[in-house]
């Protein structure tokens, strides 16, 4: 972005100074940067942006620009939301969007926006619920099921066994059968042709 950030920002610019900025403004938004971030980077206040977002002038109140649409960074098909999308949620909420306008904004369901902010907002010292994406990921990483460590990795002997056979060119529906009628009365010997294909592959 051939944009300079304004070092000192005590100095008023003046009504038609900022049509750069908000230029800038609204490139970074549509990047998925939040409002708090934009603002730091184009040197305003975060109010301004706000404006911005609304279409309004920056030295008032009178609706005369397009808006600018916040746009967040595609988070692809997962069904878990990335610690992006919960920081753009944050930032919409602090400025009273609501949750239909968020949902949109990320390409998810409303429910899926509501339910993610009643699970994992907080309550704030004066007994007011905050939502705060950091904490948030870090509440969702620790529901996350974690992998089940493979039986074949588990095992040494059934490990040694099928590698082996691997070795030989064996075929998983072959390894398989093989273990079974060679350990019929041991289960934990027994092993699928789906988890020797991924031992032939990540071996």
């Amino acid at each position: 972005m051939d944009f300079e950030i304004r070092k000192d920002r005590t100095k008023p610019q003046g009504r038609k100074k900022l049509t750069r900025e908000r230029e800038a403004y609204s490139r970074l938004m549509q990047q998925g940067v939040s409002n708090r971030e934009a603002c730091r980077i184009v040197g305003i206040d975060e109010r301004t942006g706000q404006k911005w977002r609304n279409g309004r002038h920056a030295y008032g109140n009178r609706k005369a620009l397009p808006p600018v649409n916040a746009v967040a960074a595609p988070s692809g098909p997962s069904r878990y939301l990335p610690e992006a999308d919960r920081i753009h949620i944050a930032d919409r909420l602090r400025e009273k969007a609501t949750i239909r306008a968020i949902a949109a904004e990320l390409g998810r369901s409303p429910s899926t926006v509501s339910r993610e902010v009643r699970r994992n907002r907080t309550m704030g010292t004066r007994g007011t619920w905050h939502y705060r994406p950091h904490a948030a990921q870090a509440r969702a990483d620790a529901r996350r099921p974690r992998p089940k460590p493979r039986k074949i990795n588990e095992a040494p002997g059934l490990r040694d066994a099928v590698q082996a056979m691997l070795d030989e060119k064996w075929s998983p529906e072959q390894i398989c059968q093989a273990l079974r009628q060679k350990f019929p009365d041991r289960p934990e010997m027994h092993v699928t042709h789906t988890a020797c294909i991924v031992r032939r592959f990540f071996s």
